[in-house]
Protein backbone atom coordinates (compact mmCIF):
# COMPACT_ATOMS: atom_id res chain seq x y z
CA UNK A 1 0.00 0.00 0.00
CA UNK A 2 3.10 2.61 1.13
CA UNK A 3 4.41 1.47 -2.53
CA UNK A 4 1.58 2.10 -4.42
CA UNK A 5 0.94 5.51 -2.88
CA UNK A 6 4.82 6.46 -3.49
CA UNK A 7 4.24 5.75 -6.83
CA UNK A 8 1.31 7.92 -7.05
CA UNK A 9 2.96 10.67 -5.44
CA UNK A 10 6.37 10.18 -8.18
CA UNK A 11 4.10 10.10 -11.27
CA UNK A 12 1.93 13.26 -9.96
CA UNK A 13 4.66 15.07 -8.64
CA UNK A 14 7.70 14.42 -11.50
CA UNK A 15 5.45 12.60 -14.37
CA UNK A 16 8.52 10.40 -15.26
CA UNK A 17 8.00 8.29 -18.75
CA UNK A 18 9.52 5.46 -19.80
CA UNK A 19 12.93 5.49 -21.14
CA UNK A 20 11.99 3.49 -24.17
CA UNK A 21 8.70 4.74 -25.50
CA UNK A 22 8.26 8.32 -23.78
CA UNK A 23 4.92 6.99 -21.89
CA UNK A 24 4.32 7.52 -18.74
CA UNK A 25 5.02 5.01 -16.12
CA UNK A 26 2.93 2.94 -14.30
CA UNK A 27 5.36 2.28 -11.65
CA UNK A 28 8.25 4.60 -11.94
CA UNK A 29 9.55 3.63 -8.25
CA UNK A 30 9.88 -0.45 -9.13
CA UNK A 31 11.73 0.64 -12.79
CA UNK A 32 12.33 3.49 -15.08
CA UNK A 33 11.23 0.88 -18.58
CA UNK A 34 7.49 -0.05 -18.63
CA UNK A 35 6.72 -3.90 -19.05
CA UNK A 36 5.77 -3.28 -22.35
CA UNK A 37 9.12 -2.30 -23.79
CA UNK A 38 11.02 -4.67 -21.45
CA UNK A 39 8.97 -7.51 -23.39
CA UNK A 40 9.35 -6.13 -26.78
CA UNK A 41 13.14 -6.22 -26.82
CA UNK A 42 14.27 -8.21 -29.66
CA UNK A 43 16.28 -10.84 -28.26
CA UNK A 44 19.27 -12.44 -30.70
CA UNK A 45 18.38 -16.17 -31.11
CA UNK A 46 19.98 -19.19 -32.78
CA UNK A 47 21.38 -19.46 -35.30
CA UNK A 48 24.37 -17.15 -34.55
CA UNK A 49 28.27 -16.95 -35.19
CA UNK A 50 30.32 -18.93 -33.14
CA UNK A 51 33.26 -16.44 -33.23
CA UNK A 52 31.34 -12.84 -33.28
CA UNK A 53 27.85 -14.06 -32.30
CA UNK A 54 26.23 -12.00 -35.29
CA UNK A 55 23.16 -13.30 -36.57
CA UNK A 56 23.40 -16.10 -39.77
CA UNK A 57 20.95 -16.75 -42.09
CA UNK A 58 20.94 -20.39 -41.93
CA UNK A 59 22.48 -23.00 -40.49
CA UNK A 60 25.23 -24.11 -42.27
CA UNK A 61 26.89 -27.58 -42.14
CA UNK A 62 30.18 -25.67 -43.71
CA UNK A 63 31.02 -23.60 -40.85
CA UNK A 64 29.06 -22.07 -37.96
CA UNK A 65 31.26 -18.89 -37.88
CA UNK A 66 29.77 -16.01 -40.43
CA UNK A 67 31.89 -15.14 -43.15
CA UNK A 68 33.55 -11.77 -41.74
CA UNK A 69 35.02 -13.72 -38.65
CA UNK A 70 35.80 -16.76 -41.43
CA UNK A 71 37.99 -14.06 -43.53
CA UNK A 72 39.15 -12.38 -40.92
CA UNK A 73 39.50 -14.03 -37.30
CA UNK A 74 39.07 -11.33 -34.68
CA UNK A 75 41.46 -11.64 -31.55
CA UNK A 76 38.64 -11.70 -29.08
CA UNK A 77 37.50 -16.16 -27.99
CA UNK A 78 33.50 -15.08 -28.70
CA UNK A 79 31.37 -12.04 -28.15
CA UNK A 80 27.56 -12.11 -27.23
CA UNK A 81 25.41 -9.43 -27.13
CA UNK A 82 21.46 -8.96 -24.36
CA UNK A 83 19.52 -8.49 -27.63
CA UNK A 84 19.57 -6.37 -30.48
CA UNK A 85 20.36 -2.68 -31.55
CA UNK A 86 16.11 -1.55 -32.85
CA UNK A 87 13.28 -0.23 -30.73
CA UNK A 88 13.01 0.22 -27.18
CA UNK A 89 15.90 -1.08 -26.70
CA UNK A 90 18.39 1.26 -29.26
CA UNK A 91 15.90 3.71 -27.14
CA UNK A 92 16.92 2.77 -23.77
CA UNK A 93 20.37 2.77 -24.83
CA UNK A 94 20.16 6.27 -26.70
CA UNK A 95 18.79 7.71 -23.06
CA UNK A 96 21.51 5.78 -21.19
CA UNK A 97 24.62 7.17 -23.55
CA UNK A 98 23.44 10.19 -24.60
CA UNK A 99 20.27 11.62 -22.15
CA UNK A 100 22.44 11.14 -19.05
CA UNK A 101 20.37 8.49 -17.69
CA UNK A 102 22.77 6.68 -15.78
CA UNK A 103 20.28 4.85 -13.30
CA UNK A 104 19.66 2.58 -16.57
CA UNK A 105 23.02 1.22 -16.31
CA UNK A 106 21.70 -1.30 -13.55
CA UNK A 107 18.94 -2.99 -15.66
CA UNK A 108 20.66 -3.04 -18.19
CA UNK A 109 23.71 -4.73 -16.72
CA UNK A 110 21.12 -6.92 -14.93
CA UNK A 111 19.65 -7.99 -18.83
CA UNK A 112 23.09 -8.37 -20.04
CA UNK A 113 23.90 -11.05 -16.97
CA UNK A 114 20.74 -12.60 -17.78
CA UNK A 115 20.79 -13.21 -21.56
CA UNK A 116 24.29 -13.95 -21.68
CA UNK A 117 25.37 -15.73 -18.01
CA UNK A 118 28.27 -17.92 -19.68
CA UNK A 119 30.45 -15.24 -20.89
CA UNK A 120 30.71 -13.76 -17.43
CA UNK A 121 31.19 -17.07 -15.43
CA UNK A 122 34.85 -18.40 -14.02
CA UNK A 123 35.64 -14.69 -15.70
CA UNK A 124 38.71 -13.21 -13.98
CA UNK A 125 37.61 -9.84 -13.98
CA UNK A 126 35.59 -7.10 -16.96
CA UNK A 127 37.28 -4.58 -18.26
CA UNK A 128 35.13 -1.25 -19.45
CA UNK A 129 36.12 -0.03 -22.95
CA UNK A 130 37.38 3.20 -22.55
CA UNK A 131 36.29 6.98 -23.52
CA UNK A 132 38.90 9.35 -24.78
CA UNK A 133 39.27 11.75 -22.05
CA UNK A 134 38.12 14.88 -23.88
CA UNK A 135 35.03 12.77 -25.10
CA UNK A 136 34.54 11.28 -21.33
CA UNK A 137 34.75 15.39 -20.46
CA UNK A 138 32.03 15.92 -22.37
CA UNK A 139 29.61 13.15 -21.85
CA UNK A 140 30.59 13.33 -17.79
CA UNK A 141 30.66 9.43 -17.77
CA UNK A 142 31.68 6.25 -19.31
CA UNK A 143 28.84 4.17 -20.12
CA UNK A 144 30.97 1.14 -20.69
CA UNK A 145 32.34 1.48 -16.99
CA UNK A 146 29.18 2.09 -15.41
CA UNK A 147 27.71 -1.11 -17.10
CA UNK A 148 31.21 -2.80 -15.71
CA UNK A 149 30.73 -1.54 -12.23
CA UNK A 150 26.85 -3.10 -12.36
CA UNK A 151 27.76 -7.04 -13.52
CA UNK A 152 29.21 -8.63 -10.55
CA UNK A 153 33.10 -9.50 -11.25
CA UNK A 154 35.85 -7.31 -10.17
CA UNK A 155 36.68 -4.16 -13.01
CA UNK A 156 39.81 -3.88 -14.09
CA UNK A 157 40.04 -0.12 -16.17
CA UNK A 158 43.15 -1.48 -17.97
CA UNK A 159 42.81 0.10 -21.31
CA UNK A 160 42.89 3.75 -21.79
CA UNK A 161 41.85 5.62 -24.77
CA UNK A 162 44.77 7.68 -26.60
CA UNK A 163 43.88 9.07 -30.05
CA UNK A 164 40.47 10.27 -30.19
CA UNK A 165 39.31 9.70 -33.82
CA UNK A 166 35.87 9.93 -35.02
CA UNK A 167 32.61 8.76 -33.39
CA UNK A 168 32.09 4.51 -34.44
CA UNK A 169 28.32 5.56 -35.03
CA UNK A 170 27.43 6.20 -38.85
CA UNK A 171 30.36 5.24 -39.92
CA UNK A 172 30.54 2.21 -42.72
CA UNK A 173 31.99 -0.97 -41.58
CA UNK A 174 35.09 -0.24 -44.33
CA UNK A 175 35.90 2.23 -42.25
CA UNK A 176 35.45 1.19 -38.72
CA UNK A 177 38.72 -0.75 -38.25
CA UNK A 178 40.76 2.08 -39.43
CA UNK A 179 39.62 4.23 -37.20
CA UNK A 180 40.26 2.26 -34.64
CA UNK A 181 43.15 1.15 -35.14
CA UNK A 182 46.07 1.52 -32.14
CA UNK A 183 43.40 3.90 -30.96
CA UNK A 184 43.80 2.15 -27.59
CA UNK A 185 47.02 1.07 -25.13
CA UNK A 186 47.72 -0.54 -22.07
CA UNK A 187 46.80 1.54 -19.57
CA UNK A 188 48.59 -0.84 -16.74
CA UNK A 189 51.95 -0.57 -17.13
CA UNK A 190 53.29 -1.63 -13.18
CA UNK A 191 54.96 -5.08 -13.11
CA UNK A 192 52.26 -6.11 -11.09
CA UNK A 193 49.27 -5.16 -12.98
CA UNK A 194 51.10 -6.85 -16.10
CA UNK A 195 51.49 -9.94 -14.10
CA UNK A 196 47.77 -9.89 -13.34
CA UNK A 197 46.86 -9.54 -16.51
CA UNK A 198 49.11 -12.31 -17.07
CA UNK A 199 46.86 -15.64 -18.67
CA UNK A 200 43.75 -13.94 -17.48
CA UNK A 201 39.95 -14.76 -18.85
CA UNK A 202 38.46 -11.02 -18.87
CA UNK A 203 34.85 -9.68 -20.66
CA UNK A 204 35.94 -6.42 -22.59
CA UNK A 205 32.34 -4.44 -21.77
CA UNK A 206 30.52 -1.87 -24.50
CA UNK A 207 27.12 -1.15 -24.85
CA UNK A 208 26.93 -1.97 -28.73
CA UNK A 209 28.84 -4.26 -31.00
CA UNK A 210 28.41 -3.50 -34.86
CA UNK A 211 31.22 -4.69 -36.98
CA UNK A 212 33.19 -5.62 -33.40
CA UNK A 213 36.08 -3.35 -34.91
CA UNK A 214 36.90 -1.42 -31.61
CA UNK A 215 36.25 -5.18 -29.60
CA UNK A 216 38.76 -6.64 -32.09
CA UNK A 217 41.32 -3.89 -31.19
CA UNK A 218 40.75 -3.52 -27.92
CA UNK A 219 41.46 -7.36 -27.54
CA UNK A 220 44.29 -6.79 -29.61
CA UNK A 221 46.06 -4.59 -26.76
CA UNK A 222 44.93 -6.95 -24.05
CA UNK A 223 46.05 -10.31 -26.16
CA UNK A 224 50.05 -8.80 -26.23
CA UNK A 225 49.66 -7.69 -22.74
CA UNK A 226 49.49 -11.62 -21.85
CA UNK A 227 45.77 -11.93 -21.44
CA UNK A 228 44.55 -15.04 -22.58
CA UNK A 229 41.05 -14.69 -23.23
CA UNK A 230 39.18 -11.86 -24.33
CA UNK A 231 35.51 -12.24 -24.63
CA UNK A 232 33.25 -9.82 -25.58
CA UNK A 233 29.78 -8.79 -23.49
CA UNK A 234 27.73 -5.84 -25.04
CA UNK A 235 23.97 -4.56 -24.31
CA UNK A 236 22.83 -4.99 -27.80
CA UNK A 237 24.03 -5.93 -31.28
CA UNK A 238 23.41 -3.81 -34.62
CA UNK A 239 23.80 -4.47 -38.24
CA UNK A 240 27.14 -3.18 -39.80
CA UNK A 241 26.36 -0.13 -41.92
CA UNK A 242 26.96 -1.48 -45.89
CA UNK A 243 30.13 -0.38 -47.32
CA UNK A 244 30.12 3.51 -48.61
Amino acid sequence: MLSAGADLVVRMLLAPVCAGCDTPLPHPLTSPICPDCWCSIANITPPVCARCGDALPSWSHVSEQCARCRRAPPRFTTARSAGRYEGPLRNIIHAFKYGGRRFLARPLARSMRRTCPALLEDADAVVPVPLHPWRSLRRGFNQSDDLARELGPPVWRALRRKRLGAPQAGLPSARRHANVRNAFALAWTTSIHRTRLRGSTVVLIDDVMTTGATADECSRVLMEAGVSSVRVLTVARAAAVPHA
